[in-house]
């Protein structure tokens, strides 16, 4: 197989179409963080997922940026690199929930309740050391990369308007949503899904479209009508 551009394009959508659906499947029922249940299967799966959600992102917007570098412009280089710089902090951050939380959970768990209440919107009472400005810094790129790339994206006129316009307010949705309770809380990552979702099918048909009505190149012109 022949890698393009065109192929990257696609690829790209299909990988935001896939971060949109397991970043609003993780939160379905998700169960309360504490340092128990961050040790059972079922918390370790979900953030496991997360991790491949946030690498799945990162790929699905570096498509939507590449795929019309231009019209996005300045705004969209800001937006994309904030946004990502978000989203690669998220992959870090819930690897860390996978991985690390797990294993020190019985020895210290004071220090993972601690991460777990500030994960999801609350307040450590101990010291977290790097992870609290780590969370800063996710929530930062996650609701202005969103606004500022949402914005940049409706301006291009490219993708489909109406799911632009949900990833820019989806980090305005997720700040009033942050403040309530965890049941609440796991609603955030429906807009921004739904917009990386929708977001995602249309690069892909973009491409698609692009690739069906591009004209023939004169050397293919000629072979053909060399065989006729």
């Amino acid at each position: 197989m022949t890698v393009t551009s065109t192929t990257l394009t696609r690829a790209a959508g299909v990988a935001a179409i896939g971060a949109g659906l397991i970043f609003i499947g993780v939160q379905i029922n998700h169960p309360h963080l504490d340092a128990t249940s961050i040790t059972t299967t079922e918390v370790v799966l979900r953030n496991s997922l997360k991790v491949l959600m946030a690498a799945l992102a990162l790929a699905g917007f570096t498509g939507m940026y590449l795929s019309q570098v231009r019209r996005n412009g300045l705004l969209g280089l800001i937006g994309y690199l904030v946004l990502g710089v978000g989203f690669l902090t998220i992959l870090c951050t819930t690897f860390v929930a996978a991985y690390v939380l797990p294993t020190i959970a019985e020895t210290n768990p004071g220090f993972v309740n601690d991460v777990a209440a500030v994960a999801t919107g609350g307040h450590a009472i101990g010291d977290i050391g790097a992870l609290q400005i780590a969370e800063r810094v996710q929530g930062f790129g996650y609701l202005a990369g969103g606004l500022i790339f949402g914005i940049a994206l409706y301006r291009a006129r490219v993708l489909t308007r109406w799911a632009t316009l949900l990833l820019a307010v989806g980090g305005v949705v997720s700040a009033a949503l942050s403040v309530m309770p965890d049941a609440f809380y796991r609603l955030l990552a429906f807009p921004t899904g739904i917009a990386m979702i929708a977001l995602g099918y249309s690069l892909w048909k973009t491409s698609r479209d692009n690739n069906t009505t591009q004209p023939a190149l004169p050397s293919q012109r000629v072979t053909t009508a060399s065989a006729a």
